[in-house]
């Protein structure tokens, strides 16, 4: 039954949401740790928790979210630093390019973005892809005689083949374990990670579809984009370095080309085999996990090494000891060059750290004051389903706070209790709904939007009516996939 409580704790949250997006987003523009850390504490007080009570239950819910998500975190930084360097990344452009074709060449680049973007963290991954994609644009150009960078339709081959880019990391940074979001929503909702990995990805499919390539053909006739000409290579084949030809650097931190060893662009890339297997080995990995579950008895040893290898700290781990020697060894790094990009590629990782743990410890504060329980209650009462309601509350937040993993770390907080109330309701789903949620229309207060429109030297307008429509489209379409999959899942 409703109570004054009840009430009382859910005014309360409200309050204290409000009091975080207005840290984040007003004149103050306070970073989304330090606000989610202030809104935790104050919500602990007002909650009745107690000061003691309220410091354990924030610190625990850093603890345990970091706990399982920031060792993946590190481990996938590490692993795209080596990539980027290594020049396996070129040459899986250049493979997928040559052999796409003028008219599939969107396809081909989302396929490039999607399997990039496995291992790679979005930021990592626009860094690393945007820059090839350009200079695939303007050959393509050249080749076809187009004025302007347009084609005799009028559209945009800049925008023609890197939407689709952008969707392919978009989608991955949003349904696919083990990038962080989706990670955090599995852990919190109870879902399987393998299970999830594999709906994820089928989801994935025709999400990029109609939010890359399709769109990307009429998007690229209505917005022009003229990137930093530092950005473009001029140069065909593949180098030995990150692709991203020294473009600006947006970052607080080192860029893609920072670390690497003197010499390292005249050293050979690894084998179009070698990459393959090591971005891909993580996947495998858990999906070997998932499949062991399924079809050997619990308590055999060819179950239990499965489960031990596919656990995701263990396949990235794996993953990246192998890219030790395809990206680094075997390529003739020493080890202390090798261990110097590993290093570098752990600095972006620090802010999006500190945001996950916040919102870890917001979330535990959410479920112990049983603000989690009175929504719950509300939401169960007003009869609205669970899929939607969880990709409605990561909406709010994106549009508030315009952080995708600040939306789908309390999302997936608030949504728990109300999906353990609907044991009918797959875990599975409501971890991609949340994620579909939490990439809804990047706006000015998205640092994504900012990157977005640098690389592709866009006016604020020409970014709303193209990157920021793109990822409606991932959130919507990614909603309605979802559902869908409701009826069989």
């Amino acid at each position: 039954m409703w109570t004054g409580t009840d009430t009382r704790l859910v005014v309360t949250a409200v309050a204290v949401v409000a009091l975080v997006i207005v840290l984040i987003t007003s004149r103050l523009r306070l970073h989304a740790f330090p606000a989610l850390m202030t809104g935790s504490l104050v919500l602990g007080l007002v909650a009745g928790l107690g000061p003691t009570k309220t410091v354990e239950s924030f610190t625990d819910g850093v603890g345990g979210t970091l706990g399982d998500v920031g060792v993946v975190l590190g481990l996938g930084t590490m692993l795209g630093k080596l990539l980027a360097d290594s020049g396996g990344a070129d040459l899986l452009a250049d493979v997928l390019l040559r052999r796409s074709g003028h008219r599939m060449l969107p396809w081909a680049v989302a396929l490039l973005a999607m399997v990039l973007g496995i291992p790679l963290f979005f930021e990592i991954g626009v860094v690393l892809v945007l820059p090839i994609v350009f200079t695939v644009a303007v050959r393509l150009d050249r080749e076809q005689g187009h004025e302007g960078g347009r084609d005799a339709d009028g559209r945009s081959t800049i925008l023609r083949v890197g939407i689709p880019a952008l969707a392919g990391l978009s989608v991955l940074h949003a349904f696919v374990p083990p990038h962080p979001g989706p990670l955090v929503a599995v852990d919190a909702l109870g879902a399987d990670l393998g299970l999830t990995l594999v709906v994820g990805l089928v989801l994935a499919i025709p999400t990029v579809a109609i939010a890359g390539p399709l769109f990307a053909h009429y998007a690229s006739r209505w917005a022009h984009a003229e990137p930093p000409v530092a950005l473009v290579r001029t140069g065909g084949g593949s180098s030995g370095g990150s692709g991203s030809g020294g473009g600006v650097d947006l970052d607080d931190g080192p860029g893609p080309d920072d670390a690497a060893g003197p010499d390292d662009d005249r050293r050979p890339p690894p084998t179009l085999a070698a990459t393959l297997l090591t971005i891909l080995l993580p996947v495998v990995l858990m999906l070997v996990r998932t499949v062991a579950e399924v079809v050997l008895p619990d308590g055999s040893g060819a179950r239990s090494v499965a489960e031990f290898v596919g656990e995701p700290i263990v396949a990235l781990l794996l993953a990246l000891l192998l890219a030790t020697w395809t990206f680094g060894f075997r390529r003739g790094l020493t080890g202390s060059e090798v261990g110097s990009l590993m290093s570098a590629g752990l600095v972006p990782a620090a802010s999006i750290l500190v945001i996950i743990g916040a919102g870890g410890g917001f979330k535990q504060v959410l479920v112990d004051s049983g603000i989690g329980d009175s929504l719950a209650k509300a939401a169960t009462g007003a009869g609205i389903p669970v899929l939607i309601l969880a990709w409605t509350v990561a909406v709010l937040i994106r549009l508030a706070t315009g952080s995708a993993t600040v939306a789908t770390v309390t999302a997936a907080g608030i949504v728990a209790p109300v999906l353990a109330a609907e044991p009918s309701v797959s875990p599975v789903l409501a971890a991609l709904a949340v994620g579909a949620g939490s990439v809804f229309f990047s706006h000015v207060n998205d640092a994504g939007f900012w990157l977005v429109r640098e690389y592709f030297g866009m006016s604020v307008r020409d970014t709303f009516r193209t990157w920021s429509v793109m990822e409606t489209l991932v959130s919507v379409v990614g909603l309605v996939t979802v559902l869908v999959a409701s009826l069989v899942v």
